[in-house]
C-alpha cells in the first residue's frame, strides 16, 4: 500500500537573539502555553517541563478532526533544536532556532512531517493538512513575537502573507477543481485495478 511523507513548515525572522527565543521555545511549562492556539486542547506537562526528556499531552483539533498526541522532547543541538516525537504515531515536530545578523536576530522554523495516508483519503492529507498547520504555526510565531515584545515593523515573515481562499476565490475554486478530478481519476483507477484482481 502506498504511502508517503506529509510535510508543513513555517518560518519567521525575529528580531531577538536565539538565546531569549529559544528558552521561550523550550519552556513547555509557562510559555508554551501562551503561544498556543486554540487548536490545542487538554494540554498537559506529564514529566520535565524544560527542554529534552519532557512528555507533554494534548489533542489537536484542526479542519473538523481531532486528535491526541503525547509527544516526547529532545534537544537535538543544544540551545538550537528541538524535536518533539509522538509515542502513537510518525509524526515529529522540529523546533529550530538559527542565529542572523550576526545574532542579534533569529530565524524561527517549525517543521511537522508524518506518514501520511493512502489512495484518496491520502492525497486529500498530503494538500490540506499543511496548509492548516501553517495557519496554526503562523499564529504561534506572532504570539511568541508577542511575548519577545518586538515591534512588527522589524520582524518581517519569511513565507509572506497566508494564503486566504477569500482574497483570491477564483484561483481557489481551480485549485479545488483540480483537486477533485484528480482524486476522481485516482478512484476510478483503483476500482479498475481492483476489478482485474
Amino acid at each position: 500500500m502506498y504511502m508517503s511523507r506529509v510535510f508543513a513548515q513555517k518560518e519567521r525572522i525575529i528580531n531577538a537573539t536565539p538565546d531569549k527565543v529559544f528558552a521561550l521555545v523550550s519552556d513547555y511549562t509557562v510559555q508554551r502555553p501562551r503561544i498556543l492556539t486554540p487548536n490545542f486542547q487538554n494540554y498537559t506537562v506529564e514529566k520535565g517541563g524544560q527542554g529534552s526528556g519532557t512528555v507533554i499531552h494534548y489533542v489537536l483539533e484542526a479542519a473538523g478532526r481531532r486528535r491526541a498526541y503525547h509527544m516526547r522532547v529532545d534537544e537535538i543541538v543544544r540551545g538550537r533544536i528541538l524535536t518533539e516525537r509522538d509515542s502513537n504515531s510518525t509524526l515529529v515536530t522540529t523546533w529550530n532556532v538559527q542565529p542572523m545578523r550576526g545574532g542579534q536576530k533569529s530565524k524561527v522554523r517549525v517543521t511537522s512531517e508524518w506518514e501520511g495516508g493512502s489512495g484518496t483519503k491520502g492525497f486529500f492529507e498530503r494538500i490540506f493538512a499543511p496548509l492548516g498547520l501553517r495557519r496554526i504555526y503562523g499564529s504561534m510565531l506572532e504570539s511568541l513575537v508577542g511575548l519577545l515584545n518586538v515591534s512588527d515593523e522589524e520582524v518581517p515573515a519569511v513565507q509572506g502573507k497566508e494564503y486566504s481562499p477569500s482574497q483570491n476565490t477564483a484561483a481557489f475554486l481551480a485549485l479545488f477543481g483540480a483537486v477533485v478530478a484528480v482524486a476522481l481519476a485516482i478512484s476510478l483507477l483503483q476500482r479498475k485495478q481492483a476489478k482485474n484482481a
